[in-house]
């Protein structure tokens, strides 16, 4: 059937054909939606971001934990060493301030690991994913712009 007012044969009616554009119903349902998924994708990382940066804080406080308890033992030998010496001058009191001294080396390359470890992961903050919330609120400003 033709439009009787402009003549031109266009259809009208139930079988005119379905517009290309969306609703604006439809559209906020779309925003809903990618928005919901966006927040959903950014706490995701954020999520992931934490643990890998909480996993390097723990491992860098349990070696400042183990690098502790050793110079603990260090701290013992190295009295035993000097208690041994002072007493006999012989060479057991040698023997004791090696084992010391190899323990405090121990120490030492266990503190250094363990500070970088913690400098690795503090602070524990979601840097990528605090960028990637600034990319899509600047995103979405230019999209409200146009």
């Amino acid at each position: 059937m033709t439009d009787p007012l402009h003549g031109d044969g266009a259809r009208t009616g139930a079988g005119a054909p379905k517009e290309a554009d969306p609703s604006v119903g439809e559209l906020f349902g779309r925003l809903t939606e990618h928005t919901t998924r966006l927040v959903r994708a950014e706490i995701a990382l954020a999520k992931a971001e934490l643990k890998a940066k909480l996993t390097k804080i723990g491992i860098g406080a349990g070696l400042l934990v183990l690098a502790g308890v050793l110079s603990f033992y260090a701290l013992g030998k190295l009295l035993d060493a000097a208690a041994l010496g002072l007493a006999e001058a012989v060479a057991p009191w040698l023997a004791f301030l090696i084992v010391g001294v190899v323990l405090l080396i121990i120490v030492g390359i266990l503190a250094a690991l363990g500070a970088k470890a913690l400098k690795a992961g503090s602070p524990p903050t979601p840097e990528r994913a605090i960028d990637n919330v600034k990319a899509d609120v600047e995103e979405i400003k230019k999209g409200l712009r146009r």
